[in-house]
C-alpha cells in the first residue's frame, strides 16, 4: 500500500468511527484534526486515534495503553495478536463511555 491508500484508508477508517460516535447516547466531544481522532468522554478519559505515515499504522492511546495497529489488506489488526481494530475499540470505548458501541470497521 502507497502513502496515498494508506492516508485515504486512515481517512475513511477515522470517519466511520465519528460517524458511530456520533450517534451514542452518551455526551462525547469527538474531535477529528489532520488525521487524529480524539474522543473525550463524560469522566473526561480520553481516547485518541493517531495516523503514523511513515509506518503505516493507526494508533490508538487510551487508559488501558497504547496500541498500534497494521491494515493486512481487508481490516486493521493489532500488530502485537492480530486483534481487529473493531473488537478492540469497542471494549475500550464500552468501558471508558459506560456504553457499548458496535463498529463495522
Amino acid at each position: 500500500m502507497n502513502e496515498s491508500e494508506f492516508n485515504q484508508r486512515v481517512d475513511n477508517t477515522l470517519e466511520q468511527i465519528e460517524e458511530v460516535l456520533d450517534e451514542a447516547e452518551t455526551d462525547l466531544d469527538v474531535i477529528n484534526n489532520g488525521g487524529v481522532l480524539t474522543v473525550i468522554c463524560e469522566n473526561k478519559s480520553q481516547v485518541i486515534l493517531t495516523r503514523q505515515t511513515p509506518v503505516k499504522q493507526l494508533w490508538l492511546a487510551a487508559r488501558s495503553g497504547g496500541f498500534h495497529f497494521d491494515f493486512d489488506g481487508k481490516t486493521w489488526v493489532r500488530d502485537s495478536d492480530g486483534a481487529p481494530l473493531n473488537g478492540v475499540l469497542q471494549e475500550i470505548l464500552s468501558e471508558q463511555a459506560g456504553e457499548p458501541f458496535n463498529f463495522d470497521l
